[in-house]
């Protein structure tokens, strides 16, 4: 058993930062890559960025240089800064890991968290 789950969403006015966290637990054998979506009403879900093991990562670019993702490899964790929100940033924004559980080293899923509403408005 695999659990994604994010947290750090909420109202923020446009302008303005936010700092969303991430954390895979259970029975992990190796997290590869890790990542964020977002989904806005009516709309397709969209890369937002993602971070491999070795630390490289890509952003969209809707949000290069306002958005930066990092990762704790020790915790298992990645994370979203945001700043500069624009109301069209405003989505639910998914976490996914791409990983090896301990029962099957050689296989690789994605799992996905439940979701964090962010809503950019003054």
């Amino acid at each position: 058993q695999v659990q994604v789950v994010e947290s750090g969403g909420g109202l923020v006015q446009p302008g303005g930062s936010l700092r969303l966290s991430c954390a895979a637990s259970g029975s992990i054998f190796t997290i590869y890559t890790m990542g964020w979506y977002r989904q806005a009403p009516g709309k397709q879900r969209e890369l937002v960025a993602f971070i491999t093991s070795g630390g490289g990562t890509n952003n969209a670019d809707s949000v290069k240089g306002r958005f930066t993702i990092s990762r704790d490899t020790v915790e298992n964790a990645v994370y979203l800064q945001m700043n500069s929100l624009k109301p069209e940033d405003t989505a639910v924004y998914y976490c996914n890991a791409d990983l090896a559980t301990k029962s099957n080293t050689r296989l690789t899923y994605r799992y996905w968290g439940q979701g964090t509403q962010v809503t950019v408005s003054s």
